[in-house]
């Protein structure tokens, strides 16, 4: 289950060096599960946390490589990526982890609202609030709704 969550994200040998570091990270982290949900459910969120968190960072790192690197890229390019870069960057930013985990289940990984709100362990209604919540702040930042 745990590795077909980071196939989601990863494939092959870096799919199965992510595993590593997840089940490193929950022998870290036994003490934090507080019995209120499965054990399977509180394993798939620790998984997804670590993979956006690694994600988000792989990210961080691309681009000031990107910035700082020897890249030929015409300025039509670089402008709308910076572009997309700054919208995202500004959106993840103002996310608190509950929202951006929905929305991921719901945009990436294709869930409906009744899955995410197993996984959550939270009502449907919920979900669809805040994946309301999600495109009003999108579009407030000048994305597309």
């Amino acid at each position: 289950m745990v590795l077909r969550r980071i196939r989601r994200f990863y494939s092959g040998d870096e799919a199965e060096d992510v595993l590593q570091e997840v089940f490193m990270r929950v022998v870290a982290k036994e003490g934090s599960f507080k019995g209120q949900s499965q054990v399977s459910t509180w394993l798939y969120q620790v998984t997804t946390r670590y993979c956006l968190n690694r994600r988000r960072n792989e990210g961080r790192r691309k681009e000031l490589r990107e910035e700082h690197g020897t890249f030929e890229w015409s300025p039509n390019t670089i402008k709308a990526q910076h572009e997309a870069k700054a919208f995202c960057a500004e959106l993840w930013q103002r996310l608190d982890p509950e929202l951006m985990q929905i929305g991921v289940h719901h945009y990436v990984d294709g869930m409906s609202h009744g899955e995410i709100a197993r996984v959550m362990g939270v009502s449907r209604r919920t979900i669809g609030n805040r994946l309301e919540q999600l495109r009003v702040e999108a579009v407030a930042l000048g994305g597309a709704s």
